[in-house]
């Protein structure tokens, strides 16, 4: 490199250190320490190796980006302005503001090559993982001799932080299994965190750690050291069998004389007079803000011309692959824009008057009957699929070829490779979640989990953070109640359904029977935003007879009329979900025998209900009927939003116990009797 060109990168990685610390100055709010320590590595990978294209951010086969240590997100929109995308100076004096594009932590869907709402420390590295997995997935099954149409990489640039978080152990394992060979994460090494050194706290060997999962593991002693960073990204792509971590020893706040390599800039602005001496210290202009040389804006947004490059070059072999091989070329093309294919749903089984089946398995049926139309479906469980029924079988184990050496044995059937659509997570229920979470943001792929309903605390931070970015994950739960049964309390869920509930932007579905399990899955495949929550039976339900009840399209709009014993107004209305709809109708039939005019509602979503117009939510539960009683085998507080102050509700208001599931629900009263019962207090008032 010249004498001038390393002037000019200096430069460069002067004015995201620069713009980083103006922005977090101004807002008087945020964390410079990343973004001056870690400018250098990111520029070289932004500026040498990443595939992108700054004015089509969306570009399905570009390299996608990860900032998993999200509070650095003035790092981010620093490269994103510098390099072209549609963030502009503006935006970047708006830091952290009302309504600004450059909120505080990186959000998906609200800023212009954002790929992960990031921030909660160890789901982006680990979203990374996902989405490594669906370019592995989807390389696999599309790509031919001569046409790679899916070739790209995921880069991560994480922190002591994420490395810390247990979600990031899990699926940096997994990904170490998995051979995921294109998922490269810059380690940003600089020994310090929030609370001061992470010798507090955090003192293994981290090389040690990785090279132990399976990684390929790259040391980069100085971050400064574009060069050496430049060698280290260049050995990690040419690595295809393993993942790559680069440990880059960094010096957070590099530059700011007083602050720099201390936790007192991690996560506060620097203040006026030592961003003055930060500038002076580093032969930046002290008495400018915001500032960008010109050479340095013509430099970097080169970005955007050979973007546009990368992009018609693969839009030509596009048009090339889809001429040899259409058939494919047309499948990608749906799967890639989230399109359904014509018929999808033709097979689905039907359920209507059947003998008694557990909700688990009517799932079980409905994947079968979708897997053979819908190849972007693939997803898996922790450990559990023989559990939760959550699988395509005969559609292979999603593993690296080499896997059939370790004598891998599957229950799916289909082989072993990475066309597999069967995921096995292991028992790592907090990678599960954000894996999935990654595959969605990939894009081309619809992924389903699978686990017991009681471990879905393991995976609500993902969860959370899937439902705020609008994933379209399905999350399927089986052993949903007490009626999980022996295996007592710690696997009886109690409090889990509330839990989902009130996350904002997650639907979550109970169904009562086989065929609203159907319908359910019909709503959670054709639904094109936001996750979907299915909680599931263990023990067998009766199936309605669809002939005498409601039909149960119903479910589509949450809530439902099932049964009432009589036209007109209803004098008791009884709500049931899941499990227990068969004992609110038993009930309401032995009340309607004693001449009491009684409606039976089925509410498998409270989401999909409270989204109707109030014209059918007053039809399906009037408001001058006032007894109202809801029967659901979780946590009675919150069903006062459709109970009302002068209702009741029959469930549980503690933990469950190791017992038969039959006997807990007479011990915890949750029967038809105890339902009665509960009618006639109500009828006294």
């Amino acid at each position: 490199m010249s004498s001038d060109d390393s002037k000019l990168v200096e430069r460069s990685i002067n004015t995201i250190r620069f713009l980083a610390v103006d922005a977090i100055q101004k807002a008087d709010s945020g964390h410079p320490g990343l973004p001056m320590g870690g400018a250098a590595m990111a520029y070289v990978l932004w500026m040498r190796y990443l595939r992108h294209n700054p004015v089509n951010p969306g570009w399905f086969d570009r390299d996608r980006f990860v900032l998993s240590a999200g509070h650095g997100s003035m790092l981010l929109y620093a490269l994103l302005h510098l390099t072209g995308y549609d963030l502009s100076l503006a935006d970047i004096r708006n830091f952290r503001q009302w309504e600004s594009r450059t909120p505080g932590h990186p959000e998906y869907g609200l800023t212009p090559g954002v790929e992960v709402t990031t921030g909660p420390l160890g789901q982006g590295i680990s979203n990374a993982v996902g989405m490594a997995i669906a370019e592995a997935y989807l390389g696999a099954r599309y790509n031919e001799a001569g046409y790679p149409l899916v070739d790209h990489r995921t880069y991560v640039i994480a922190g002591d932080g994420d490395l810390m978080e247990g979600v990031a152990a899990e699926a940096c394992s997994l990904a170490g299994h998995l051979r995921l060979g294109k998922l490269i994460v810059l380690y940003d090494d600089n020994r310090i965190s929030l609370a001061g050194s992470t010798s507090l706290a955090f003192t293994e060997d981290v090389e040690k750690r990785f090279a132990a999962y399976g990684w390929q593991v790259i040391a980069v002693e100085d971050g400064n050291d574009t060069e050496a960073i430049d060698a280290a990204l260049g050995e990690a792509g040419r690595e295809r069998e393993k993942p790559s971590l680069i440990r880059i020893r960094t010096v957070i706040g590099y530059g700011s004389p007083r602050k720099q390599g201390s936790y007192t800039c991690h996560g506060s602005p620097l203040g006026p007079e030592e961003v003055a001496e930060a500038k002076r210290n580093l032969k930046w202009p002290a008495d400018k803000e915001f500032f960008i040389p010109d050479d340095v804006a013509e430099h970097m947004r080169s970005s955007v011309e050979k973007g546009i490059e990368d992009e018609a070059a693969w839009e030509r072999l596009h048009a090339e692959y889809g001429a040899k091989f259409p058939d494919a070329a047309d499948e990608f093309d749906r799967i890639i824009t989230g399109k359904l294919p014509p018929g999808w749903d033709a097979n689905l089984p039907r359920f209507d008057g059947d003998k008694s089946i557990s909700t688990r398995k009517a799932s079980e049926s409905v994947l079968q009957a979708l897997a053979p139309h819908m190849p972007e479906l693939i997803g898996g469980t922790a450990d559990l699929n023989p559990s939760t029924l959550a699988w395509v079988k005969g559609w292979g184990d999603f593993q690296p070829p080499e896997c059939i050496d370790l004598d891998c044995q599957g229950t799916t059937g289909g082989g072993w490779d990475y066309r597999g659509r069967n995921i096995h997570f292991g028992v790592r229920e907090h990678a599960m979640g954000a894996a999935a979470a990654g595959l969605a943001l990939h894009g081309g792929i619809l992924p389903f989990t699978g686990t017991f309903f009681t471990f879905s605390d393991y995976m609500r931070a993902a969860m959370r953070l899937a439902a705020l970015m609008a994933l379209r994950v399905i999350y399927v739960f089986s052993h949903d109640s007490i009626g999980v049964g022996e295996d007592g309390p710690t696997h009886q869920p109690v409090e889990h359904l509330m839990s989902l509930r009130v996350i904002p932007g997650m639907t979550v579905i109970r169904p009562a029977d086989g065929a609203e399990t159907v319908e359910a899955w019909r709503y959670a495949v054709e639904k094109s935003t936001g996750p979907v929550a299915l909680v599931l039976t263990r023990q067998n339900v009766p199936v309605f007879d669809r002939g005498v009840f409601a039909p149960a399209e119903g479910l589509q709009r949450g809530g439902y009329i099932l049964w009432e014993s009589s036209q007109g107004m209803p004098e008791v209305i009884l709500i049931g979900t899941g499990s227990e709809l068969a004992i609110a109708v038993e009930a309401g039939k032995e009340i309607a025998a004693g001449g009491t005019a009684v409606r039976v509602v089925s509410l498998p979503s409270w989401e999909l209900f409270d989204r109707q117009t109030p014209d059918y939510r007053e039809h399906v539960l009037p408001p001058a009927v006032k007894r109202r009683v809801a029967v659901e085998a979780g946590i009675v507080l919150g069903w006062e939003h459709y109970v009302g102050l002068d209702g009741a509700v029959v469930g549980m208001k503690d933990f469950g116990a190791s017992a038969p599931g039959g006997i807990l629900f007479k011990k915890f009263g949750i029967t038809t009797e105890g339902v009665v019962e509960t009618v006639r207090d109500l009828l006294k008032r």
